[in-house]
């Protein structure tokens, strides 16, 4: 079958390796991709938002199935358009994106079903919302109820922290979607971790747990980003937390959501608070990960192709997970100055022949190819994967090989899976 996959990162470039090794995958696409997904797929340069270019792109060639990367596309009803186009697709209707697209909505939903949560309240008044602040005290937790690009949320521990996001916020800081809506939720303690579970809308499957590292640099320390490594399994998400979480908030939010009406196909990210045995929601994501799918996907491999088109087919009832005792790490290099200003278009060299260890890939996140050289175009460039028998043995490969490459303008974290190390 011919497939396409939108997007492109390095969550997208983690699916395409792994896609491409799957004997029923006969020609890869990928828009608009980057210079790794460039190895193992056909790069498009097409607007994965623009669903009639899309469409129109699939019956020029002959696609069978598309994987829908990122959250944007989800939420702007790209899903919704390829299916009334006839067209098998991996990922949630616009309704049900709102699980990551509201959080708001997530919290009703939440209320709904009994999933275990933090507390909340909802505001579209700045004063309204500053009241409640000064009310409830500090630490607390302001979100924009929004995208905003996975930025909308500052973990305040004084009061004057929380007002001054709420002036960001209401203030326009993270866009028209994310600054006029704020949810106000309780602080919670613990060690967060992430779940990834597929649905076909009735049936789930879970395919995996991991833990990133939101901090810049070494210790936790610096700026937030959008993530600059991640393993897999962490060991905080026992058996017993995993089937916890499953039971008592996954499935409760799956039946709840098909009882509206808008039941949810596709991958549910969830990430939990772990503390005392008690696993709480924090947010629900409606894709994949980034970096948490690198470390999916290598543990995976081709099998995943498999299970996204038995949750797209709706047979997801009948599929199954093969897991090898296997640990996964991935080492983010990103640019110098990011999550801040950063330079775009230094070359990287060293990158040849790393690939060449079965057991390591270097998934790109954001690279463009020209005249023959590997470009940085983002702040986070490129995600250093490798798996082993033990964290450590993954871990030491994952190292080892980033100390080859060649790019002076770039920095990593060197206690990446400190945690369960």
């Amino acid at each position: 079958m011919n497939i396409l996959i939108l997007g492109g990162g390095g969550r997208e470039h983690a699916l395409a390796w792994a896609i491409a090794q799957n004997p029923k995958c006969d020609q890869l696409f990928c828009a608009p991709g980057n210079a790794g997904i460039a190895q193992v797929a056909d790069c498009v340069d097409m607007n994965p938002e623009d669903g009639d270019a899309v469409v129109e792109f699939c019956a020029d060639e002959s696609i069978s199935f598309v994987v829908v990367g990122p959250e944007a596309p989800l939420v702007a009803g790209i899903a919704d358009t390829l299916r009334s186009a006839g067209i098998l697709t991996f990922g949630p209707s616009a309704a049900a994106a709102q699980l990551e697209a509201s959080k708001n909505f997530t919290k009703e939903i939440c209320d709904a079903c009994g999933a275990d949560t933090a507390a909340y309240a909802y505001f579209t008044d700045i004063h309204a919302a500053k009241e409640y602040v000064r009310e409830q005290g500090a630490p607390i937790v302001i979100k924009a109820d929004g995208l905003a690009a996975g930025k909308g949320v500052v973990v305040a521990m004084d009061i004057k922290t929380a007002l001054d996001a709420l002036d960001d916020m209401f203030g326009g800081a993270f866009g028209a979607g994310g600054g006029a809506e704020v949810v106000i939720e309780e602080f919670m303690e613990g060690e967060e971790a992430s779940f990834f579970v597929l649905s076909d809308g009735v049936n789930v499957l879970p395919i995996g747990t991991a833990q990133d590292h939101k901090r810049a640099f070494d210790g936790d320390k610096g700026p937030n980003t959008g993530g600059m490594g991640a393993y897999s399994p962490p060991p905080v998400m026992t058996d017993e937390i995993t089937q916890k979480a499953l039971d008592e908030t996954i499935k409760p939010t799956i039946a709840e959501m098909a009882r509206r009406g808008t039941p949810f196909q596709g991958v549910l990210f969830a990430g939990f608070m772990i503390k005392d045995g008690r696993p709480r929601l924090v947010e629900y994501n409606v894709r994949f990960g980034d970096p948490e799918s690198q470390v999916i996907m290598m543990r995976l491999g081709a099998q995943v192709l498999d299970a996204l088109l038995a949750c797209a087919e709706g047979t997801l009832d009948e599929a199954r997970i093969n897991w090898a005792e296997d640990h996964a790490i991935c080492v983010v290099y990103a640019a110098d100055g990011y999550p801040g200003s950063y330079e775009k278009g230094t070359e990287i060299d060293g990158l040849e022949g790393l690939d060449d260890n079965p057991k390591l890939q270097v998934l790109h996140a954001g690279t463009k190819i020209e005249n023959g050289k590997i470009l940085a175009t983002g702040g986070r460039v490129l995600g250093i994967t490798a798996r082993g028998d033990s964290l450590k043995q993954a871990h030491d490969c994952a190292y080892a090989a980033i100390e080859k490459i060649n790019w002076p303008e770039g920095f990593y974290r060197k206690d990446i899976g400190w945690r369960a190390l």
